[in-house]
């Protein structure tokens, strides 16, 4: 029997928590707390499955249009995922990165990240990437801006240099949540020649099972990469 192919990168629009908490009856703060669960699930899931990266898209630039009430939730929920999960993962040797502009997140959230994510220095293990006040598009133009500024010519390879990501590969799989079909201005650069799949579980219902599905449909695929 063939050996499965196992994707280095996934990536996941994690979609579908509200939702999840209409159908309960459940106020949307409740479906956020259950998504952060899942979030720990998929990452035990792809770890034991040998995946080397995992990207999430946490809180996007147009999240901002969202009720108050509900960014700071999502924003609290987000700081204790720093102080308390984050330690628990740089034990097991994880790397935590965030792409994104942080500079914009209240400083009690943007200091929780950074102080923690630097227990992470000198890891070596399986890396999780956390898309936090991210956008496609604003990436594609901050890298740019990075290479202007620095007067290097603007060619496809100097651009992935200056990516948020340009530390670790491009996702071979990206994962969506929900039944919706669409990026959603995720990760636009690197998800060129990455496989899509759309999932119509709601993501705080996402486990190992959902997980092991995603990697035998990957397995059907044939990643061509433009070839015939």
């Amino acid at each position: 029997m063939e050996e499965m192919k196992i994707p280095k990168h996934i990536a996941f629009i994690m979609d579908g928590n509200g939702r999840w908490a209409n159908k309960k009856h459940l106020p949307r703060s409740a479906g956020h707390r259950e998504g952060v669960t899942s979030m720990r699930r998929v990452v035990e899931a792809c770890h034991k499955k040998g995946v080397q990266v995992v990207s999430f898209y946490a809180f996007s630039t147009e999240n901002w249009s969202r009720p108050q009430e509900e960014i700071d939730t999502l924003f609290g929920m987000l700081e204790k995922f720093a102080k308390s999960e984050i330690p628990k993962y740089a034990k097991r040797n994880f790397i935590i990165k965030c792409m994104g502009d942080l500079s914009a997140l209240p400083q009690s959230v943007r200091e929780a990240l950074e102080e923690n994510m630097k227990l992470c220095e000198g890891n070596s293990g399986m890396i999780v990437n956390l898309g936090i006040n991210y956008g496609g598009r604003d990436e594609i133009v901050y890298a740019v801006k990075k290479l202007v500024d620095k007067g290097l010519e603007i060619t496809k390879e100097n651009i992935s240099d200056n990516l948020y990501t340009n530390e670790i590969p491009d996702p071979d799989l990206m994962v969506r949540s929900s039944g919706e079909v669409r990026l959603s201005n995720f990760m636009l650069w690197q998800l060129s020649y990455a496989e899509l799949m759309f999932v119509d579980t709601l993501w705080p219902d996402f486990d190992e099972k959902i997980i092991d599905d995603i990697i035998v449909e990957y397995n059907k695929r044939d990643r061509r990469f433009g070839r015939i």
